[in-house]
């Protein structure tokens, strides 16, 4: 498993709780995403399945029972509740309510099932909801009613990015633990155990800014390669036929770059408004006339399921048409 890098406060707080007599039956994990939530959810699950032992952190040895049957993924008192759809690996629009109880359509065991009998394994059953946000407003209520009845034997561990989106009766009953961005050592640090295939690591250090799992998506991404071909766009041609613009285009458009694109659209704007930072006057004014539009479509490219050549070329034009520093 891979090891958790950061958040040793967070560590602390969760182990002295159980290791002093003050467990807590369910956790809300809080924070942006990529900070290490989930791998701090596995982690402490682990530990916890392995007897929650008085040592060093999370720390449990590789051979035991435990992290044997949670690296395979066969634990019987781990359940993990996520988007992905266990008969197609397909990640749905949200969590849905047959995950947590009996529907006509729902794959695999509900969680209400499972929790039903008894840990098999060991004293405890750990439940890890990943991400508490994707659930809709059903499922929330389905989940509720587990968290409100708790037993001695079970822990639920909620990651959430976006607390504010849950129900306020679910956070009332969950212990919250929040999370900082790491220090860049930190991410340097996660990245080191990465392949970066060439990536420039100061460059994703710099954008992940304290969220490794940043770091990481943008390295899948090809960012350095990105990046480059991004600035080389400004102060072009503005033309339908900018073969530079028709090139980024085409390199999100086919099946396999939404990951280039997902990066495409968070750079862009971030471009722009660096670059509207070093100007004045109406030079400014225009750069972030430029900023406005393309935070827009970049806004807007997901939820209206805009066509992604279009929208990449749209933002190159918006690279374009910079007023020069």
């Amino acid at each position: 498993m891979t090891a958790l890098i950061g958040h040793d406060d967070q560590v602390t707080a969760f182990t002295a709780a159980f290791t002093g007599g003050r467990p807590h039956h369910a956790w809300l994990l809080m924070g942006q995403q990529g900070l290490g939530k989930a791998l701090f959810a596995r982690a402490a699950a682990t530990w916890l399945l392995a007897g929650a032992p008085k040592d060093d952190g999370f720390s449990v040895p590789d051979d035991c029972d435990a992290a044997r049957l949670m690296a395979a993924g066969s634990h019987l008192d781990y359940r993990l509740i996520e988007r992905t759809n266990a008969k197609t690996g397909k990640l749905r629009a949200e969590i849905v309510i047959g995950q947590i109880v009996r529907r006509p359509d729902s794959e695999g065991q509900p969680l209400r099932e499972f929790l039903s009998g008894t840990p098999m394994l060991g004293p405890r059953r750990v439940v890890v909801i990943d991400a508490a946000d994707d659930m809709n407003r059903n499922t929330a209520n389905a989940l509720l009613k587990s968290l409100e009845e708790p037993s001695d034997d079970t822990v639920f561990l909620l990651i959430s990015h976006s607390p504010g989106r849950l129900l306020p009766t679910i956070r009332s009953r969950c212990r919250a633990l929040r999370f900082s961005r790491l220090r860049d050592a930190d991410v340097r640090r996660v990245l080191a155990g990465a392949d970066l295939d060439g990536e420039d690591e100061a460059l994703l250090v710099e954008l992940a800014a304290g969220c490794p799992g940043r770091a990481l998506s943008l390295a899948g991404a090809g960012i350095t390669a990105l990046n480059r071909d991004l600035s080389a766009l400004v102060g072009q041609p503005v033309d339908r036929a900018n073969p530079a613009a028709l090139a980024l285009a085409r390199s999100v458009a086919t099946k396999g770059r939404e990951a280039r694109y997902s990066a495409l659209l968070d750079r862009v704007p971030a471009m722009i408004a660096a670059h509207a930072q070093q100007l004045a006057g109406p030079a400014r004014d225009k750069a972030i006339g430029e900023w406005e539009q393309a935070s827009r479509l970049a806004r807007e490219a997901m939820p209206l399921n805009l066509e992604a050549g279009q929208v990449a070329w749209r933002l190159a034009m918006h690279l374009a048409s910079l007023p020069a520093r």
